[in-house]
């Protein structure tokens, strides 16, 4: 927590021209629907600008977007889809801890210390990592961005807020149908691992348990942060891709933006 501490102290230079005070940009035009768990009532809309103004103008900047939610729903391809359809980095863990660093900073040897022991990267080189991509970015007039699977919890999530500003959160879900039909291929796939989780001692399972359980807990109160800020947006991921995708861009209101997309490859 120290670490973080001081993180949240150096903060506010970076946050002054990564935070500028305008509306939504890009492609935020989504109306946010969703359900409060412990409300029946409909939350009032958001209503960011659209991808183009009346008259026909791109907006000052690209989206700022954060992409969270179940491993199993294949986030990181519709990200990945995004990023492109908008024209703004996509940019994942796996791409903060692949830039290219000076092998002997001492940023570089604690990552490598933490992977080659087989611990999380701690939080502050973390979120230095962005704060490094999104300046390299900004020089070379980047306008925007969407994390993938970033933050993970509650906290990173506060520090984020302090860094840059988040215009909407997708929190990807895989429908009941999907998880069984995933649950059941794991189950056919995976036959010698579950004969060792069989028999496996039960201080093992207690300890997988309470991971999972861990898990749930910061992923809801990381979802109820966004969720009181209005920014969530819940997808269920059902069927195939192809139909996944279609389905996302209706809930975010890009389907304009894909057609045109599709009619200048067409014509290029």
């Amino acid at each position: 927590m120290a670490s973080i501490a001081r993180l949240r102290s150096a903060v506010p230079p970076l946050k002054a021209f990564l935070r500028p005070e305008r509306g939504f940009g890009s492609a935020a035009a989504v109306q946010c629907h969703y359900y409060d768990d412990d409300d029946d009532d409909v939350e009032e809309e958001c209503a960011p600008r659209g991808m183009l103004d009346a008259q026909g103008c791109t907006p000052e900047r690209g989206v700022q977007w954060v992409m969270i939610g179940e491993p199993g729903a294949k986030r990181h391809l519709f990200a990945q889809r995004l990023s492109k359809l908008l024209e703004v980095p996509h940019i994942s863990m796996a791409t903060l801890l692949s830039q290219d660093l000076n092998p002997r900073s001492s940023l570089y040897q604690q990552i490598a210390h933490s992977l080659d022991h087989g611990k999380l990267v701690p939080e502050d080189i973390i979120f230095g990592l962005l704060s490094k991509r999104l300046e390299d970015g900004y020089s070379r007039g980047e306008t925007g961005f969407i994390l993938d699977g970033f933050p993970r919890t509650r906290i990173q999530a506060e520090i984020l807020d302090h860094i840059a500003h988040v215009d909407l959160v997708v929190n990807f879900k895989c429908s009941e149908e999907e998880l069984m039909k995933k649950n059941l291929g794991t189950r056919k796939f995976n036959a010698y691992q579950e004969y060792i989780l069989m028999t496996s001692s039960r201080s093992t399972k207690q300890l997988q348990d309470d991971h999972d359980q861990s898990h749930a807990e910061e992923c809801k109160l990381l979802e109820d942060y966004y969720r009181k800020q209005k920014k969530l947006l819940n997808f269920e991921v059902a069927g195939g891709h192809g139909e996944t995708w279609k389905g996302l861009l209706a809930a975010l209101h890009l389907q304009h933006i894909n057609a045109l997309s599709s009619s200048q490859k067409l014509t290029a």
